[in-house]
């Protein structure tokens, strides 16, 4: 006797990403890069100036950042540099305004069609002009309630975590935005 088949669910891919230090680092001092692996697994990425900015906070002693390089040497979060001469063209004229790191992640994520994770004004103003897909800190908290990675309370306790270390967040819960 044979069953009916059920059409196997079908699973939403989350779009290739680069996140510039802040975001990644929220994540990485709040305790919760579990929840970028979750979302994102081999779809992460951060530019080399990234990278150096990520390796100096951690010169400098902030230890809890050492999740980041763990995850590049396990290989769900990958490092991109800026190879093509468009890029370094790019990277070049934005870096005259923004930091090394946006300026490099802008590049790289205009090069290679990717979502760009900042939570920087200036940056996400650079990059809705040149036609790059945002999102930031919270907008990926959001996502992950949605996609019932975590709960709202703890996306409230991570985002407490997040402001503890330094975030300015507009919002103290997840609650008042997550109906938009």
């Amino acid at each position: 006797m044979c069953l009916p088949s059920k059409k196997p669910a079908k699973i939403q891919r989350m779009p290739e990403i680069i996140f510039d230090c802040c975001v990644i680092s929220n994540f990485a001092l709040s305790g919760s890069l579990f929840v970028i692996k979750a979302m994102y697994g081999n779809a992460a990425f951060i530019s080399n100036f990234v990278s150096v900015e990520i390796m100096r906070g951690i010169q400098t002693g902030h230890v809890n950042l050492k999740p980041i390089q763990e995850a590049l040497m396990s290989g769900w979060l990958k490092e991109r540099g800026l190879k093509a001469r468009e890029k370094k063209e790019l990277f070049e004229s934005l870096s005259v305004s923004l930091g090394l790191g946006e300026a490099s992640c802008i590049a790289v994520a205009k090069k290679r069609g990717l979502l760009f994770a900042c939570d920087d004004r200036a940056a996400r103003r650079e990059a809705n002009l040149l036609g790059i897909k945002l999102t930031g800190t919270l907008g990926i908290l959001k996502k992950a309630i949605k996609r019932k990675i975590i709960n709202l309370k703890k996306a409230d306790l991570i985002l407490r975590a997040m402001i503890e270390h330094g975030f300015h967040s507009p919002v103290s819960s997840l609650r008042e935005i997550i109906g938009s």
